[in-house]
């Protein structure tokens, strides 16, 4: 694959000329000439299929993207157990799935992020995900306790692979396809362990949703104190305050839910999910309207 590297000839007395010259982004250094500094920069990994000024395939991290975050954990919940409740479960996890195959092709497809698209596949896993670890508990009996530490050592596992292949695991540095891989993986991954983890809570240990949701509205707090008290790294911050966000949003999407006699606000899971896609679109309609989100060209 080749890119255009533009650079500046100098003719004469002051006089400038641009020349385009091909370069392959395979080099191991890309050298600009500029007057008559140079400019080195590193090749980029990942692939090595993406030039300079390669397009994030992901939301920029603003109050807005935590916002929308929760709320899609919350109505992938509610939606899923409205699909458990109204339809033959193995046709409910069939349908999630399919959805959630779709809506990950899509955003794999696309060349940059879009914000309806990220986001519809981001709702996908979240009810696909809810579906797959309820499944574990309901169908084949596996304890809350259990799955969510199975869930924790698979999500070590793919932040370890992603690690020793790219270097990073930083969400800014989502520019190729074999990054992006390993992000929707680690995606997956975490919205598992977040609804292996919310049901242990919630019932395993007798807390609640509502107590729950409480406790995890504080969890969520520690990695953000964390880093800007204790010094910890933006990465390790930002995926632990990711997974806890699952819990979180599902808590308060099952309290208000679920029957007063189970502690909830009996609102069901149909008018829960709703209420909250209702809101999810209202961000996402923003988010594309203020392209708040969008991050800047640059290499990774």
């Amino acid at each position: 694959m080749a890119c255009s590297c533009r650079v500046t000839r100098v003719l004469g007395r002051g006089r400038q000329t641009p020349t385009t010259v091909v370069c392959h982004v395979s080099w191991e250094r890309v050298v600009r000439t500029v007057g008559a500094r140079v400019v080195e920069e590193p090749r980029l990994r990942g692939g090595g299929a993406v030039a300079a000024g390669a397009l994030s395939k992901v939301p920029e991290v603003t109050v807005a993207f935590w916002v929308t975050k929760v709320l899609t954990t919350g109505m992938g919940e509610a939606t899923s157990d409205f699909l458990a409740q109204h339809m033959d479960p193995v046709l409910a996890v069939g349908i999630g799935g399919v959805a959630f195959a779709v809506a990950l092709a899509v955003q794999f497809r696309v060349r940059r992020y879009i914000a309806a698209v990220y986001w519809t596949a981001v709702v996908m896993v979240s009810v696909f995900g809810t579906m797959a670890a309820d499944t574990l508990h309901v169908a084949l009996g596996v304890p809350y306790a259990a799955s969510t530490c199975g869930f924790a050592l698979v999500l070590v596992g793919v932040l370890a692979l992603w690690y020793a292949s790219e270097r990073t695991l930083s969400v800014h540095s989502v520019r190729t396809p074999r990054r992006e891989a390993f992000y929707w993986a680690t995606v997956v991954t975490t919205f598992a362990l977040g609804t292996a983890t919310g049901d242990l809570t919630a019932t395993t240990l007798h807390l609640g949703y509502l107590s729950s949701g409480v406790l995890f509205a504080a969890v969520i707090a520690v990695p953000a104190l964390a880093h800007r008290r204790l010094g910890l790294g933006p990465v390790a911050a930002f995926w632990s305050a990711y997974v806890v966000t699952r819990p979180l949003g599902a808590s308060f999407a099952d309290w208000m839910a679920v029957s007063t006699s189970r502690g909830g606000l009996g609102w069901g899971t149909g008018p829960v999910s709703l209420a909250w896609a209702v809101a999810i679109v209202a961000f996402v309609v923003h988010l594309a309207v203020s392209r708040a989100d969008v991050a800047r060209p640059e290499v990774a």
